[in-house]
């Protein structure tokens, strides 16, 4: 009987353990990723950062700056890619995942996607009223767009939604593998978005890296809430 105790004893240590941890290094990388983003706006807001997006928005271009480097099909390809993190794919992602985790009984993680992405769209929108920054004028525009520039409203909504539902898709595999690849899916997705935007030729590339942070630090920060809701029901938040 007192084994049994201690064993029991070392466990609830151990899975208190793993989530102070966790909660740790969630809060590190939302103050890693917040501070990218404030250094970024800093940056951009002094001129410092017009070199660098002037080179990277050029070395995607030919010589007379309005065609698009590669093949003829890859400017297709890239608008395709830059769907994904618009506002019609992303509303039918969100209303489709959060029907499923309301059907499955998740609901708050439902409720966790939800504020995932209505508040990085929020955070989006105020933040490119407040910096008021310009889209680039020194290639043409390969696709139609709306509003200011800074931060990318693709990168940081597809960074927060994408991020998000990989998080939760990963907490229900049991295997590590499986969760490593819905990750770096995830990741990849929305890496390839923000892309699209400089290529296409409608943000700086500093917008895009913003975006990236931004969206991150959000994701995080509603991934860790869902894990703390799950505690009130004995579970964890596995990644």
């Amino acid at each position: 009987m007192p084994e049994m105790l201690v064993a029991l004893d070392f466990k609830q240590v151990v899975a208190f353990a793993k989530r102070e941890t966790g909660l740790i290094t969630a809060l590190l990388l939302i103050a890693l990723a917040l501070w990218g983003f404030l250094h970024i706006a800093e940056e951009m807001g002094e001129g410092d950062t017009r070199g660098f997006d002037t080179w990277v928005l050029l070395a995607m271009r030919t010589g007379d700056h309005h065609q698009p480097i590669g093949p003829a099909w890859l400017p297709l390809a890239a608008t395709d890619i830059t769907a994904l993190g618009g506002f019609t794919v992303l509303t039918l992602l969100t209303f489709l995942s959060t029907g499923y985790l309301a059907i499955t009984k998740k609901y708050a993680d439902a409720l966790v996607l939800l504020a995932a992405v209505i508040g990085g769209a929020i955070l989006s929108e105020s933040l490119k009223f407040g910096f008021s920054r310009p889209r680039p004028d020194l290639v043409a525009h390969a696709v139609e767009t709306m509003g200011t520039s800074f931060p990318s409203g693709h990168a940081t909504l597809s960074a927060a939604a994408y991020l998000t539902i990989g998080a939760l898709l990963a907490h229900a595999q049991d295997q590590r593998a499986v969760k490593t690849y819905i990750h770096v899916t995830v990741v990849f997705i929305a890496m390839l978005i923000g892309v699209s935007r400089v290529y296409l030729g409608v943000h700086w590339p500093t917008d895009v890296l913003a975006g990236w942070c931004l969206g991150a630090a959000w994701s995080i920060l509603c991934v860790t809430l869902a894990g703390w809701l799950r505690r009130d029901k004995g579970d964890t938040l596995g990644a």
